[in-house]
């Protein structure tokens, strides 16, 4: 891990260059230009749940829509899978177009399924093999269970597993065709916090065969984790794309220190503190003050400064980084879980 990476977060690895190896231009895995798409509205008129979208999206990346449900992240993703049609607009998948070229395309792509799509009464192992059987080469049942921890799962059907286990399933049902792209819908709602984690281990796995990931998400920590770039969808268009780090650190309080005292404090002076852009007062006579600040290391020995200055005494003060929560909230004025 390097210096700059903070816990839980991983070292970012080169990824989205115009240039392969030798110089060579490199052509997007997906690409998405001017993307719209309405619906009848029920009352009469139209319902847009896609509103002029553009992204691309490089080899060999892990990209994330993060948004709350009815964003549009699911419809876009089924554009691009060529499950939809667009209203206007173009989507390629590692060169083709979604739709005039879309049998192609789904040779070379994964698109993960939910559990209740699967035949009630074929084995694990008997759906990879009638899925693989769809395409030019496949990967063999035993090898995508063991890769999973469900070859001893092999003779089970879908509705004997767990909940995290049928996710790992539904993810390893779409690598049957050895896919360059793959395409998962939010993988991991639902499940408890270790089932999630564990699938997370699972993503980046696929992602460090050199497998390009394209997913959905509402969980921002996900989004954080897994992500080499994020798109922050809401309404219909994307409000910012970017590394989840740059997202971050392009809030004007990119930091929190938060602090407990039982004396009273000046607000005032505490504003006044280098990099100090808000002053969170505690609600009902609470001991917790937060401060909002740009850069933790320049306001954090002034705090510490004042507080000795001052006589107050400071317990339990904490250092906490932005979320991609916080840059959703900035961006839309509301909270990514509303």
């Amino acid at each position: 891990m390097s210096a700059t990476t903070r816990p839980g977060e991983r070292e970012a690895r080169p990824t989205g260059s115009a240039e392969a190896e030798g110089g060579a231009s490199r052509e997007p895995a997906v690409e998405v230009v001017d993307l719209e798409k309405t619906f009848p509205a029920p009352g009469g008129g139209t319902l847009t749940a896609v509103d002029g979208v553009s992204f691309s999206v490089a080899r060999g990346e892990v990209f994330g829509f993060l948004g709350p449900n009815g964003a549009g992240k699911t419809t876009t993703l089924e554009i691009v899978e060529g499950l939809q049609s667009p209203t206007a607009g173009v989507t390629r998948v590692l060169g083709l177009d979604s739709h005039r070229d879309r049998n192609r395309m789904k040779e070379r792509i994964g698109v993960q399924l939910q559990a209740g799509a699967y035949f009630d009464y074929l084995t694990l192992e008997e759906i990879l093999d009638l899925f693989g059987s769809f395409y030019p080469r496949q990967v063999a049942p035993e090898a995508l269970l063991d890769k999973v921890g469900l070859l001893d799962k092999r003779k089970a059907l879908v509705k004997q597993l767990s909940g995290g286990q049928a996710q790992r399933f539904s993810i390893v049902a779409s690598l049957v065709n050895d896919p360059e792209v793959v395409f998962l819908d939010e993988p991991t709602t639902g499940l408890d916090p270790q089932a999630r984690r564990n699938l997370w281990d699972l993503v980046q796995a696929i992602h460090d065969e050199g497998t390009t990931v394209v997913l959905t998400t509402h969980y921002m920590e996900e989004a954080e984790f897994l992500c080499d770039r994020v798109a922050i969808i809401d309404n219909g268009r994307i409000q910012a794309l970017d590394t989840p780090l740059e997202l971050i650190h392009g809030l004007p309080a990119a930091y929190r220190i938060v602090f407990a005292t039982h004396q009273d404090v000046n607000d005032g002076e505490l504003a006044a503190l280098p990099g100090v852009v808000e002053v969170a007062s505690p609600a009902n006579g609470a001991a917790t003050h937060e401060l909002r600040v740009s850069r933790a290391q320049v306001t954090l020995p002034s705090f510490l400064d004042w507080a000795s200055g001052r006589g107050v005494e400071v317990d339990d003060v904490r250092v906490l980084p932005a979320t991609l929560e916080d840059v959703f909230l900035s961006l839309t004025g509301r909270s990514l879980r509303e």
